[in-house]
């Protein structure tokens, strides 16, 4: 693949499973090669469940620009592959024009597909995607998506969840298909119940905790599926990155700062240079 095609703008995509690491290094490599951002995580498109969506905080955009993210009110509103692919093509048109590399970052590979294959939207014509997939290993994202839903619990979970509940909601459709809202259903509605021990309850928030995490681990299994057909099935030329040993440094921030530099942002770096 001739990577200096003439007339074509590039696109970075920063690919992944949930816990990954998208966020920081998209936000990074954004505000160091003059970038801004497009989300293309289906559940952070609405707006709400900041905790549970694993929305990246105001403080850590490093003043970068973020589209799609937030920016859909009404929490039943269905939001499908096509309408990001329609907004998403005009966001790129409009950061492009103006002088900027836009960044695609999320987990939602189904929106990227669309975006990329869909002849509709002419994006093999126009542009050369720059793809690079944080690839960690299994054992070590489930047992960091693990600890990071109890750091969720610790952050308001619970609280964000219950702003959003009602007994009548549908499951299957806008913001409510999060993994982490079907499943608190049955504590929700427990809540409430006075003929119900504070022991039954509590049981039912652990049980509850437990089926996030393994739903939760069952999305990173798909999603690691997913970019593997892209790859391999469609011939999408993905860069692997392994932030692996980043994730099993505990408690010295400064060496994971240093191993994140090292082995994740430096590489990718380089890749997306080449591009651009």
């Amino acid at each position: 693949m001739a990577m200096k095609t003439v007339n074509k703008k590039v696109v970075a995509f920063i690919m992944g499973a949930t816990g990954s690491g998208k966020s920081k290094l998209s936000v990074s490599l954004a505000a160091r090669i003059g970038g801004e951002i497009i989300n293309s995580d289906k559940i952070q498109v609405y707006k709400g469940l900041d905790v549970l969506g694993n929305k990246i905080p105001e403080a850590e955009k490093l003043g970068v620009p973020h589209y799609l993210l937030g920016h859909i009110g009404n929490p039943n509103q269905k939001y499908t592959a096509r309408d990001f692919c329609f907004e998403a093509t005009s966001v790129i048109g409009r950061i492009i024009d103006s002088g900027k590399v836009p960044v695609v970052a999320g987990g939602s590979n189904s929106f990227l597909e669309a975006l990329v294959e869909d002849p509709e939207f002419k994006f093999k014509s126009n542009y050369l995607g720059c793809f690079i997939w944080l690839d960690v290993s299994p054992n070590v994202l489930n047992t960091f998506v693990s600890k990071r839903v109890d750091q969720m619990l610790n952050q308001g979970l619970v609280e964000e969840v219950r702003g959003i509940f009602g007994p009548d909601k549908d499951y299957t459709k806008g913001i409510r298909r999060a993994i982490g809202v079907p499943e608190m259903d049955k504590y929700l509605r427990a809540e409430s119940n006075k003929d119900m021990s504070d022991a039954e309850k509590k049981a039912l928030l652990q049980s509850a905790i437990a089926e996030i995490k393994t739903n939760t681990i069952g999305l990173i299994r798909h999603q690691v599926r997913k970019i593997r057909r892209l790859r391999d099935d469609l011939g999408w030329p993905i860069h692997r990155i392994d932030p692996t040993p980043v994730l099993q440094i505990q408690g010295d921030k400064q060496a994971q700062e240093a191993a994140w530099l090292n082995m994740v942002f430096n590489p990718s770096f380089n890749i997306l240079q080449k591009y651009l």
